[in-house]
């Protein structure tokens, strides 16, 4: 099995020729929002995970950008198959990451990853059928995921967009509201706040409660939206960004840091598997990385757009 990360279980190195992509010339059904550029806040002053490299604060020029409202939903992915006759990752390898707690008898007897054992390996599993093959196919409405880096960089293309950059990403987030925690402010979410993203209640791996609403992924825009209009920009599914995963500074823990992370993919937001006692990162600095091979039941992407529609 792949390496173990800390939130997600990683890929095995494995390189899969994928498809060559073009943009689709029909054009494609967007849902996004105007972002107005400017001097971007990136990352936070107060970091409360060092090592990820959240801090130090500063400020980053961006442009004016389209970006979609929500997570890219299992209904624009299959328009995507149904166009191209795309195959991801996942379904090339025959098989993806699933949290224990979505499989019958909690995965017993399949493949666990070690350090990480609520995360199983299922044949079949992919972003049609996020549970595998014995499970129910994928809502329309939900986040599409079990999608490797290079299978979200194809969907962009094809839409006639990218991933977006960091500094995008958290411009997009903060919604308008300048150096927040959240998209909303800097409540904390709580169960009797749960309205406010989908996230872990209760004692995770063992117990969510669902006082969200949701012990698994909601769809792409159940949560109100921030002042941009863009759903789920923390908690839900992770997404994945343009750019590597890289600390910033020349510490020699940042180097260290750096290059133990060579060739991983930067991924923002957090998911609805994040718990502030394990994993504090449905914040907007919060940051991970991943392999690009890797795909999991918690990991989607958002599109960003140059032009307007």
């Amino acid at each position: 099995m792949g390496k173990a990360g800390c939130c997600a279980p990683s890929g095995g190195g494995v390189a899969l020729e994928a498809p060559s992509i073009s943009a689709n010339p029909d054009g494609h059904l967007r849902n996004c929002r105007p972002v107005r550029g400017g001097h971007a806040l990136v990352g936070t002053d107060t970091p409360q995970i060092a090592p990820d490299g959240e801090g130090p604060l500063v400020r980053k020029k961006v442009r004016d950008l389209w970006v979609e409202a929500g997570a890219i939903s299992v209904g624009q992915f299959r328009r995507f198959v149904a166009a191209t006759g795309y195959r991801t990752l996942a379904e090339r390898l025959g098989w993806s990451y699933v949290f224990f707690s979505h499989l019958p008898d909690n995965g017993e007897g399949t493949l666990g990853v070690e350090g990480l054992e609520w995360w199983r390996r299922i044949d079949g599993a992919c972003w049609a059928w996020p549970t595998g093959l014995d499970g129910p196919p994928a809502e329309d409405d939900l986040p599409v995921t079990h999608v490797a880096w290079q299978d979200a960089r194809d969907f962009a293309t094809w839409a006639g967009g990218r991933l977006p950059k960091e500094a995008e990403w958290e411009h997009a987030a903060r919604g308008g509201l300048g150096d927040v925690r959240y998209p909303w402010g800097d409540e904390e979410p709580a169960d009797d706040n749960a309205h406010l993203l989908n996230i872990w209640q209760g004692q995770f791996p063992t117990l969510d409660t669902g006082a969200d609403g949701y012990t698994g992924p909601a769809p792409v825009t159940a949560f109100a939206p921030n002042g941009y209009g863009l759903h789920q920009m923390v908690g839900n599914v992770w997404e994945w960004t343009a750019e590597p995963f890289r600390v910033r500074g020349a510490s020699r823990e940042a180097r260290q840091i750096n290059a133990a992370a060579k060739g991983r993919k930067l991924l923002k937001g957090g998911s609805f598997l994040c718990h502030r006692s394990y994993c504090y990162r449905y914040r907007i600095a919060a940051r991970t990385g991943n392999t690009p091979d890797s795909t999991s039941g918690h990991t989607g992407f958002r599109v960003v757009y140059d032009r307007a529609p």
